[in-house]
C-alpha cells in the first residue's frame, strides 16, 4: 500500500500533527508514504525524519496552475494507492484537491482521491469534496455531523463518504506522576489557581479566545483565583494580551508558546476549555485532554456533541455566549463529585471508540477495501 499525504499549508496545528502520526503509523504497518507538501512547510522535514519520501512545491506559485506545478505534483501522486488531501481554505480561486484530481486525470493515474474534512464551512464548494464525478473518489469524514451535511447538502452519495474519527493516543495522553512535575518546570504558575482552565492552538479570530477572556472574568466574581493557561501562537497574539492588561486579568492569564507536546498542559489544568465561534470539526485538542481525564467546556459546534454530553463528560455552551462559559465553569467547579465523575467518564469514552491504535487500523483498512474495490494491488 502506497499512500501520499496532500497537505496545502505552511502551518501547525492539529490536524498537521496528526498527518505525522499517521505517517508513522502507516510506515510501521509496512505501508509506503509520500507527503506532497509546499517548500518549508512545518510537516515535511518532520515525516521527512519518520522515512516518508517527501516532493515539495512552491506554496506561492503552485496557485498558478502551471505545467511544472502539474509535474511536480504528478510526481508525488504517481505510485500512490491512495492520496488523503486535507480541505484547506481556498486560495485565490486555487484549491488542493481540485488541483489534485486535475491532475490525476491529466497524468493518467491510477490514484484514488480522499479529501478528509471534519469542518463545514458553508463557503466551501462541493467540488472540493468530489472534485471529479467520473473519477474514483470518496471522502472521509471524522465527525457524524460532517458526514450527514456532506450526504444531506452536498448530495454526495453515502457509499463515497465514510466515517472514520481520527482518534487520540491514549497510551500517551494517560496521566503521570513524573511528568507531571516536569510540566511544572516547563509551565510556571501560580501554585493556588482554581481551577486552572486551559485552552491549546492557535489565536486567530474563530476560536473566540476573547469570549474566553470575559468568562474568566465572570467566573473570577466567584473563583478569584482562577487562572488560563493560553498555549500557542496566531496572528491575534498581541490582540490578546492588551486585552488581559486592559481587563485587569494579567494575574489570571498566562501566555505560553505553541507545542507539540501538549500532553503537558493536560497534567497540570482541571478544565479544557475551547471557545470556536465556527470552522470546526472533532478538535484534537478535546479528544487529547479527555483522554487525560479533564472534563470539556466548549462551543456547540460540528462533531462537539459526539464526545461532550452535558452533565456526563462537561458541557457545551452556545457560539459566543459569555455568560454561558461562565455559568459552565461555575456549575463544574462548584461540585467536585460531579466533576470527578465527569473526568472519568471522559477517560472511558476515548478508550472504547476513540483510541487513535485503532482509527489508524481502519483508516488503512478502508484503504484497502477502496482499492480493492478498483483492483489495485
Amino acid at each position: 500500500m502506497h499512500i501520499c499525504f496532500i497537505e496545502d499549508t505552511k502551518l501547525h496545528g492539529g490536524t498537521q500533527i496528526w498527518v505525522t502520526e499517521a505517517t508513522k503509523a502507516f510506515i510501521d504497518a509496512g505501508a509506503k508514504v509520500t507527503v506532497l507538501t509546499p517548500e518549508a512547510g512545518w510537516v515535511g522535514p518532520r515525516c521527512k525524519a519518520i522515512g516518508a519520501a517527501i516532493v515539495s512545491y512552491d506554496y506561492e506559485d503552485v496557485i498558478n496552475e502551471n505545467e511544472k506545478n502539474r509535474k511536480i505534483w504528478a510526481e508525488g501522486l504517481r505510485d500512490a494507492d491512495v492520496a488523503i488531501c486535507t480541505v484547506h481554505p481556498p486560495r485565490d480561486g486555487f484549491h488542493c484537491s481540485v488541483f489534485a484530481s486535475r491532475v490525476i486525470r491529466e497524468f493518467g493515474l491510477q490514484t484514488i482521491l480522499i479529501p478528509k474534512t471534519g469542518t463545514i464551512v458553508p463557503e466551501y464548494k462541493r467540488e472540493f469534496y468530489m472534485p471529479d464525478e467520473d473519477a474514483v473518489s470518496y471522502v472521509i469524514a471524522i465527525t457524524d455531523f460532517t458526514r450527514r451535511y456532506l450526504i444531506d447538502t452536498y448530495k454526495i452519495p453515502a457509499g463515497r463518504v465514510e466515517l472514520i474519527y481520527q482518534g487520540t493516543e491514549v497510551d500517551l495522553f494517560t496521566r503521570n506522576e513524573a511528568r507531571n512535575a516536569e510540566a511544572r518546570k516547563r509551565y510556571p504558575l501560580p501554585p493556588d489557581a482554581s481551577p486552572l482552565l486551559g485552552y491549546a492552538g492557535s489565536f486567530e479570530e474563530r476560536k473566540g479566545l476573547p469570549i474566553l477572556l470575559e468568562a474568566v472574568a465572570g467566573a473570577g466574581q466567584k473563583f478569584p483565583n482562577i487562572h488560563l493557561m493560553l498555549v500557542g501562537d496566531g496572528p491575534d497574539e498581541v490582540k490578546l494580551k492588551q486585552m488581559v492588561h486592559e481587563m485587569h486579568l494579567d494575574d489570571n492569564v498566562s501566555f505560553f508558546p505553541f507545542t507539540s507536546e501538549p500532553v503537558y498542559i493536560f497534567e497540570l489544568i482541571d478544565i479544557i476549555m475551547l471557545s470556536s465561534l465556527y470552522k470546526e470539526g472533532l478538535p484534537n485538542i478535546l479528544l487529547e485532554a479527555m483522554s487525560m481525564e479533564l472534563p470539556v467546556i466548549s462551543s456547540k459546534l460540528a462533531g462537539v456533541p459526539e464526545i461532550v454530553k452535558n452533565g456526563e463528560t462537561g458541557y457545551m455552551v452556545e457560539p459566543g455566549d459569555i455568560a454561558g462559559f461562565s455559568d459552565a465553569i461555575s456549575k463544574l467547579w462548584s461540585n467536585k463529585q460531579a466533576y470527578g465523575a465527569m473526568a472519568a467518564n471522559a477517560r472511558s469514552l476515548m478508550e472504547a471508540r476513540f483510541d487513535k491504535k485503532q482509527q489508524f487500523k481502519a483508516f488503512i483498512h478502508y484503504f484497502e477495501t477502496i482499492t480493492a474495490r478498483k483492483g489495485h494491488n
